[in-house]
């Protein structure tokens, strides 16, 4: 039977509750003007100010509790809010007497022979004054982890309806339960706040499958009226259902004999409609495609079909791209690519290495103007891109209300972050648009956040000069840096060599099928001069290229070799703004050989012999830098034209 009403029911909550819903909003609470409100302030307003002897929540009732066939009651006198095994526990012959995980209890409503049970987090309040419970033991989970609501309110609160056991349509085969063991009893009592759904409700309880899909619960008296599973739950109260499942299409007898037998189990599951995706994305705060990409029981049989109407076509493009045994040597050349990557980047020492020179890279952040990457050359000095201050250098200086800031150790999303930063000099030590380089000078006494009216004196990374590298012509690459300003992040991936480059932009274009779209979105590329870095192009030897999703504020990113060798500085890519975000058919780097042959150059002929000197000291070691330091500088290449990545 339905829980009774006990007479006692003076709960303060109730009554604040009433006030807020109320559309007069009467409570002298709402004359006072709005405004913040501390902790203390809030816990006032929720409590009833009485006399120390008196209650804050007047609530009392009485049920006992049987364990098992045990011919012993036990009483239980409950004189707060709390859920039912909670208000069981209280009392110490039966706390004694329970052992067991409470994911393990099944608590029976009533003496009648399995009737109805409760969950755990039962509401007390919602339980009959002199009701029995019967306490059962299994030895697997009947419930799984819920996150139940900790505050107990009066009955008045909720809405408390009954599932069956028995599914109605369409659920013969279906699993409903975590536990089957709770079909011994005709249904499942549920409780939910008045405000929420049904499939919340059902959620909540903990006891039935984590994914009931788009389901409805008939009446049971009048099985024709169906309740659909995002309507609320305040008009289910005492009333007796069934839950309801979508019908599963058929497959045909061609389509079971063209199905791969390792999707067999799969043809099992129930298919997902796009109410139900939309639902599931809406209750767990994610995006709708993230439902579908996880779903393990999207409809595969539409996508093989759809796969089967576009072989034709397929194979008709690919034959016309890959000719002869052209398309797996190219497969092969891939997958031995990816697997150098995985090689490279999955042994513990190579990622330690990596993170610890990493620690040199920089947030390079240009007040009002842009967000880069940048790293210590050594000292105090950083390399970071030109482009970045673009339209506000005047000569070798920069603009006197630009500020620069160089912020190390941003590794973590604010507020956990710890970074610390350095103020730029106004003046750059080297500045080279050619080559897409700016060398500036940090102040030597850092500051740490929130703390820049007392500067503390906190060193600067160790630079990355004397481990500076050749470019490759293939290989592995990991990038490090701060694309879009974010934290700092990695990207594992490989040199596109000078032959295959043209290929790589083809590949990334054919993606949106449209022969129309990708001729234009060539053009618009080939406008920008990526024609200069392919096979025969006059910058085809002087970049490194490759593929990466570190764009947009990773310029001046050092890109790394397998063996921690830097060899490149992060610059651009050929863009296309097609899709609502611009992305780039291939991304390259200007060696860092050739910027510090130009920098030792730039040195020179400035006389500036004392930083000369620094830099062969800090050279010393590395033959590949020692040998520029001793030849006549080559000539400067010439401009290239690109879209910046900054």
């Amino acid at each position: 039977m339905p829980p009774k009403r006990p007479k006692n029911t003076g709960d303060i909550r109730d009554f604040l509750a009433k006030q807020r819903d109320s559309p007069s909003g009467s409570s002298s609470a709402s004359m006072q003007p709005e405004g913040p409100k501390s902790p203390q302030d809030l816990f006032t307003r929720c409590v009833k100010k009485e006399n120390d002897s008196d209650s804050i929540v007047q609530h009392s009732h009485e049920f006992t509790v049987k364990f098992g066939q045990d011919s012993y009651e036990y009483t239980v006198q409950c004189d707060q809010l709390r859920t039912v095994l909670e208000a069981i526990k209280s009392n110490e012959e039966c706390n004694e007497k329970i052992t067991w995980a409470d994911e393990n209890i099944i608590i029976q409503l009533g003496k009648e022979d399995k009737k109805s049970i409760v969950a755990t987090h039962f509401p007390c309040s919602c339980i009959d004054d002199g009701e029995c419970l019967i306490i059962l033991y299994k030895t697997e989970k009947v419930e799984g982890e819920v996150q139940h609501h900790k505050i107990v309110h009066q009955k008045e609160h909720y809405s408390v309806f009954y599932i069956d056991t028995v599914g109605g349509l369409h659920t013969k085969t279906k699993e409903l339960f975590k536990n089957n063991d709770v079909k011994q009893f005709k249904n499942l009592c549920v409780y939910g706040e008045k405000g929420i759904t049904v499939a919340e409700a059902l959620k909540t309880d903990g006891r039935f499958i984590d994914d009931l899909g788009n389901f409805k619960l008939s009446d049971n008296n009048n099985p024709k009226r169906l309740t659909v599973c995002t309507q609320k739950v305040k008009e289910l109260h005492q009333k007796e259902f069934k839950i309801c499942l979508p019908k599963v299409k058929k497959k045909t007898k061609h389509e079971k004999l063209q199905e791969s037998p390792s999707n067999n189990s799969q043809s099992n599951c129930e298919r997902r409609s796009e109410s139900e995706i939309i639902y599931l994305a809406r209750q767990e705060g994610i995006r709708v495609k993230t439902v579908i990409e996880t779903s393990s029981d999207v409809d595969r049989d539409e996508i093989y079909e759809l796969l089967r109407d576009q072989c034709p076509d397929l194979k008709r493009l690919m034959k016309s791209r890959f000719p002869g045994d052209s398309f797996q040597k190219e497969l092969n050349l891939r997958k031995e690519n990816f697997g150098k990557i995985q090689q490279s980047f999955s042994q513990v020492y190579r990622v330690r290495k990596l993170l610890e020179l990493g620690k040199s890279v920089c947030k390079v952040f240009v007040k009002d103007v842009s967000v880069g990457t940048g790293f210590v050359l050594f000292d105090t000095f950083i390399l970071t891109s030109a482009h970045l201050f673009k339209g506000y250098v005047e000569g070798k200086e920069l603009q006197q209300d630009v500020e620069v800031f160089a912020i190390f150790d941003y590794e973590e999303p604010e507020p956990e972050a710890n970074f610390y930063c350095f103020r730029a000099e106004n003046t750059f030590i080297d500045f080279d648009a050619e080559l897409d380089y700016a060398v500036l000078e940090l102040n030597p006494e850092g500051s740490k956040p929130n703390q820049q009216k007392t500067a503390q004196k906190i060193k600067v990374p160790r630079g990355l000069l004397s481990k500076f590298g050749p470019l490759p012509d293939n290989g592995e690459a990991c990038i490090i840096g701060h694309p879009a300003g974010r934290v700092k992040e990695m990207d594992p991936t490989f040199i596109i060599e000078i032959e295959k480059r043209e290929q790589a932009a083809a590949d990334y274009l054919s993606q949106y099928k449209k022969q129309l779209i990708i001729n234009s979105l060539s053009d618009h590329v080939r406008k920008q001069g990526i024609e200069k870095i392919l096979q025969g192009g006059h910058k085809a030897g002087k970049v490194g290229t490759y593929h990466t999703f570190m764009y947009h504020g990773a310029s001046g990113s050092p890109v790394f070799n397998g063996l921690g060798k830097v060899f490149g500085l992060h610059t651009a890519g050929y863009t296309y703004g097609f899709t609502k975000e611009v992305e780039s058919v291939i991304e390259y780097a200007h060696p860092l050989i050739m910027i510090f042959e130009k920098f030792v150059s730039n040195l020179k002929n400035s006389g500036n012999e004392e930083l000369l000197k620094r830099v062969e000291e800090e050279a010393k070691g590395n033959n590949l830098l020692t040998d520029v330091l001793n030849i006549k500088q080559k000539d400067p290449v010439e401009q290239m034209e690109v879209s910046y990545s900054g």
